[in-house]
């Protein structure tokens, strides 16, 4: 089975009786035996149970699926968000979420879970629990992070698309150092019942993939609708997501910006060559393109005030588990950055937490703002190239612990605010270096315009065509 080939041609080949849906799952499960010696992207195979599922009739009835082990639960398999806490305890899932239960319904058949820093904090996949996962494209590097293990299954060729999820970057991130799509959705596009949401809104889930179509399709499909009594909820959309592909989005008004915001980190030249080249195909096709980007992003108080949340959702994560097994969690059981910020969220008071939140709320009305003027936003993904694994540390060799969070914000400096704006934002592998790493290119719209993001980039997709690049380690096709 041609391992080329995305979530969606998979499908087609399938409902023409080209293929079954077995043995799909079969090629999958020797690519993951082949390559995950190298890259160990799946870190929990559920190939028995892949091999034993009757998948539903839907749109991808019998694609092979991943799944990120963090957030996203799948009943009666291991679910340990990247922590020895819960690896030694075995603990397993009781219940499909809600997300995992769409994926079934849409025929996924979900062959392994991937590898997740522990609670998804840095944008490195290098859990203690379960070693880094390494880059296809440089196995010397990072995949990124939270969603790396995702990240490198898809690129490597072991599945065509895998879940993913998104608190700062966490689905962009990914997505830019494997060569990938990579839409962090608008807040409460996608459901992440029946969990309560520890992180005050920062977080969204959907996928990383190799096309444009088959995000706009998973997208599609889990937006459809949402269980009752949601905490967040997007605007309405107005058109099928698949009809956008291929839709001429007409001329945009469009804004430019390569440096960092509020001049937290140093744009690599790779990172700025890859907006200027996006920035020159978007002009070739007609848009308008300017230096422009909202103010508000470069207020100085915004790295401050999204940590305050961010180590209030990590304290909060360690409660829950805690509850949930009903074994206390203590500074040994979990990384040093972890419990260093953990630390620091329950330091934090009541009003100051709700103090932070009030302040992302006035800064996403200053952002949105700008808006009103243009349609578009082009960022690079990340202000460096994929990191050498090892660069960010877990605190453990660190004077002060919480280190690595400050080493990370080169990586997620370009992501993250719109993880507080709520805004909808898509990473395209539209440049690579000399030496053949991926870089992506954010493009990030108004409030609920996944529509037009979609549109875009797959303008983008056949102006710039990355269908044919494969990194050194990836699966033989055929």
């Amino acid at each position: 089975m041609d391992s080329t080939l995305d979530a969606t041609a998979q499908a087609d080949l399938i409902r023409a009786g080209e293929v079954s849906a077995r043995e799909l799952v079969e090629a999958s499960i020797e690519r993951i035996e082949a390559l995950n010696g190298d890259l160990n992207a799946v870190i929990h195979p559920l190939f028995e149970e892949a091999l034993e599922t009757e998948p539903a009739d839907g749109p991808f009835r019998g694609v092979p699926f991943v799944v990120k082990d963090l957030i996203c639960s799948v009943a009666g398999t291991p679910h340990h968000e990247g922590m020895r806490f819960l690896r030694d305890l075995d603990f397993r899932a009781d219940e499909d979420s809600w997300l995992a239960a769409c994926f079934r319904r849409a025929g996924f058949v979900f062959v392994g879970k991937t590898n997740t820093p522990e609670l998804g904090i840095l944008p490195t996949t290098e859990p203690v629990a379960y070693g880094p996962s390494r880059n296809p494209w440089d196995t010397s590097r990072s995949t990124g992070g939270s969603s790396g293990g995702s990240g490198a299954a898809v690129a490597s060729g072991m599945v065509a698309i895998g879940h993913a999820n998104d608190g700062g970057g966490s689905i962009r991130i990914p997505a830019s150092c494997n060569g990938l799509v990579g839409l962090k959705a608008t807040r409460g596009r996608v459901s992440m019942a029946p969990i309560g949401d520890f992180a005050s809104g920062l977080i969204a889930e959907l996928v990383v993939s190799r096309s444009v179509r088959d995000t706009a399709a998973v997208l599609e499909l889990v937006c459809a609708g949402s269980p009752p009594g949601e905490p967040y909820f997007a605007p309405a959309r107005t058109c099928r997501y698949t009809d956008q592909v291929g839709t001429d989005p007409g001329r945009l008004r469009i804004g430019v910006m390569t440096a960092a915001p509020g001049g937290h980190a140093e744009t690599h030249p790779d990172c700025v060559a890859a907006v200027e080249e996006a920035a020159r195909a978007l002009e070739s096709l007609g848009h308008s393109v300017e230096v422009s980007h909202p103010a508000a992003l470069d207020d100085q108080g915004y790295i401050e005030n999204f940590l305050v949340r961010w180590t209030a959702g990590v304290a909060a994560a360690l409660d829950f588990w805690s509850l949930r097994t009903g074994r206390p969690i203590g500074p040994d059981d979990v990384e040093p950055l972890t419990w260093a910020l953990a630390e620091q969220g329950r330091a934090h008071s009541a009003p100051r937490y709700l103090m932070a939140v009030g302040y992302a709320q006035i800064v996403s009305r200053a952002v949105a703002e700008w808006w009103l003027d243009f349609d578009l936003l082009v960022t690079p993904t990340m202000a460096v190239p994929p990191a050498e694994l090892g660069t960010m540390g877990n605190g453990a060799d660190d004077p002060d612990p919480a280190m690595p969070i400050h080493r990370a914000i080169p990586y997620a400096v370009f992501t993250a605010g719109f993880n507080a704006t709520g805004q909808p934002a898509i990473s395209l592998p539209l440049h690579w270096t000399e030496t053949g790493l991926p870089i992506g290119v954010q493009l990030v719209g108004d409030m609920g315009r996944e529509d037009l993001l979609i549109r875009v980039a797959s303008q983008l997709e056949e102006a710039r065509p990355w269908a044919e690049r494969r990194p050194p380690v990836f699966a033989a096709a055929g």
